[in-house]
């Protein structure tokens, strides 16, 4: 959470987001299966995207460091909103495609097993503290 590089943030959500993609296929259910499909799909779209706006932002500033990308919303608005919606999809938000394949396979692992769905879901709000 004291991560300084945006690029590595975004690289430590990506592999948050395929701890559950893992976790819903071996759930062995069908909502598990449906819930990791979307969440790869989702995250190949946003991820990709972020990293493409830390090289945009790398490109413009030539740091990674968060603390520099301060007044961002003044300098670069509309990339600011885009960015804040593609972390908004990271994250899970709802309304989001992040959201349902992560719902589906928190509840395909309700369904299988108590303690796995507890611990993803806390590994959910965790990156989601990271990512924010």
């Amino acid at each position: 959470m004291q991560q300084v590089d945006l690029k590595k943030v975004i690289a430590y959500s990506s592999i948050g987001h395929m701890g559950i993609v893992t976790i819903g296929i071996f759930s062995l259910n069908i909502p598990g299966l449906m819930g990791s499909i979307l969440l790869m799909l989702s995250h190949g779209v946003v991820s990709g995207a972020l990293f493409i706006c830390v090289g945009l932002l790398y490109d413009r500033y030539y740091t990674r460091t968060i603390k520099y990308y301060s007044g961002l919303m003044h300098v670069m608005p509309l990339f600011s909103v885009c960015f804040i919606l593609l972390t908004m999809g990271n994250i899970g938000l709802p309304g989001t495609s992040s959201f349902i394949g992560e719902f589906l396979v928190l509840v395909s692992c309700l369904q299988t097993n108590l303690f796995v769905a507890l611990l993803s879901g806390s590994g959910m709000v965790l990156g989601a503290g990271y990512s924010l």
